[in-house]
């Protein structure tokens, strides 16, 4: 199929073409080519959206909650039916395999049932008081949800904003990334045809430290979620202090894993080494920094990196590829100056290093016996490269591990049921995944501590947090 050149915004009930708006290239991260061009939200549209907002939460928040599960069920059902279409929009425009495409595609119309249901269980509490004495704890919806999610996991991430808030009775203007907008359009599509009001559910793109100021700033917005970077987490942070809004940040990370010599050591190096390259690594979630027990260190760095030769890397619409590209012009120039800094700082080079000759690609990369002082030991990579250390003792590897100011996910390998136990409880994380790396699933909590952010999406916290607590106390 063709990439759709027919972007818009979509608010109040209404798609709003170019019309003398700025727009934003939408690039083909495989070939550099141009897509389309994107139009980008003036102030007056921002205004419109604020103000449809605020009427579609008086109308959604009263409608009952199996009406709304009706509704979202129903969304869900157009997703799968569009899946493969959205799929292919999805690759194209961020490069990931077609086959992660429509996995991440499914996973929207799983959080769309997922929270379509969990909204019936969402109950409050009768206090024990004296006869004729009621006392009552009620959930409400927050109010209108500004939502702004990344180019990384463009249509899975708004998903888990939107259904969750849509699910809890709250209007939502939804900001995804611009380098994604088709995939992310077709999804809003489905929710339009799925039943959501016009007012309730709206699409904004533009520039975003323009777009994020003008609706933080607003008060008919009560709520903030944000999936992204930690400066960019902090500042929003910042400009949501004014107005004192709730918040959702899921931030970075730098995921650590640990490899005991006790684990089953072949089954480590085949997920490992496949999950590393998920997505080109450009994952939040995405294990990074591999830290091996010294007794099994040479084999799991020589099975890890002759994995990772035979990792195809190739446009995502091609069926055999493995790996596609990065997602913009900035990424690869980023990756390289980290792997420069780490090699000559001592890091050794066992395979990938290098660009691509077309597009933004970056070969698969390993690197071991990484210095602590390469910035990359320290910086996020958010891109395919894996870093080996080391290490002798449990509390060394749990010293190592939470050493950063990032707490989003870690793992661990280990067949010590008692050790095992003991990885969980001192791991740092908001997640940790023990001899698995699926970590992300619509009824589990997904989220961080310390500068990777806080709050959850998933599981019953995720819509939680789209609620707010009343007691009522009646004599």
């Amino acid at each position: 199929m063709s990439y759709s050149t027919d972007l818009g915004l979509y608010i109040n009930g209404r798609w709003r073409t170019g019309e003398g708006r700025d727009t934003h290239l939408v690039i083909n991260p495989a070939t550099g080519e141009t897509l389309a061009e994107l139009p980008l939200a003036t102030a007056a549209d921002l205004d419109e959206a604020l103000a449809a907002t605020a009427k579609g939460f008086a109308h959604w928040r009263s409608v009952d909650v199996n009406a709304r599960a009706a509704v979202l069920h129903k969304v869900a059902d157009h997703i799968r039916e569009r899946a493969e279409t959205i799929a292919v929009l999805l690759t194209t425009e961020q490069g990931k395999p077609l086959a992660e495409a429509r996995t991440e595609v499914l996973s929207c119309a799983a959080q769309f049932d997922y929270f379509a249901e969990e909204a019936k269980r969402s109950y409050g509490r009768v206090l024990v008081r004296p006869t004729g004495q009621r006392a009552l704890v009620l959930k409400q919806p927050v109010g209108p949800v500004a939502a702004f999610s990344p180019w990384n996991f463009p249509v899975n991430l708004m998903c888990k904003k939107m259904a969750a808030a849509l699910a809890a009775g709250c209007s939502i203007i939804a900001k995804p990334p611009e380098e994604t907008p088709a995939s992310t359009s077709a999804i809003m599509q489905c929710v339009i045809d799925g039943g959501v009001p016009g007012n309730v559910a709206q699409l904004v793109y533009g520039v975003p430290d323009m777009v994020s100021r003008h609706l933080i700033a607003s008060s008919i917005i009560r709520k903030v979620s944000f999936t992204g970077s930690v400066p960019v987490g902090k500042h929003l942070l910042k400009l949501a202090a004014d107005g004192v809004k709730r918040t959702t940040m899921e931030l970075g990370g730098h995921a650590p894993v640990l490899i005991f010599d006790d684990c089953d050591l072949e089954k480590a190096i085949s997920l490992s080494a496949t999950t590393k390259f998920r997505n080109a690594g450009q994952v939040c979630i995405s294990p990074t920094r591999f830290y091996v027990q010294e007794g099994v260190y040479d084999r799991f760095v020589a099975g890890f990196a002759e994995h990772t030769k035979k990792v195809q890397v190739g446009n995502g619409l091609d069926p055999d590829t493995v790996m596609g590209p990065l997602a913009n012009a900035r990424r690869p120039s980023a990756i390289a100056a980290l792997v420069e800094d780490a090699t000559a700082k001592g890091a050794t080079l066992l395979t990938g290093g290098s660009r691509g000759n077309q597009g933004f690609f970056f070969a698969p990369t390993v690197l071991s016996d990484v210095p602590m002082s390469a910035r990359v030991m320290d910086d996020e990579p958010f891109g395919p490269v894996a870093l080996m250390r080391p290490f002798k003792t449990f509390d060394e590897a749990i010293e190592q591990a939470n050493r950063l100011p990032f707490g989003l996910a870690a793992y661990a390998f280990t067949e010590n049921a008692r050790q095992a136990n003991l990885l969980a409880d001192a791991l740092d994380t908001g997640m940790v995944g023990l001899n698995s790396f699926v970590i992300s699933m619509p009824d589990a909590p997904f989220g961080g501590v310390k500068e990777s952010g806080f709050g959850s999406e998933g599981g019953p916290e995720g819509l939680d947090s789209y609620y707010v607590t009343k007691a009522v106390h009646q004599y």
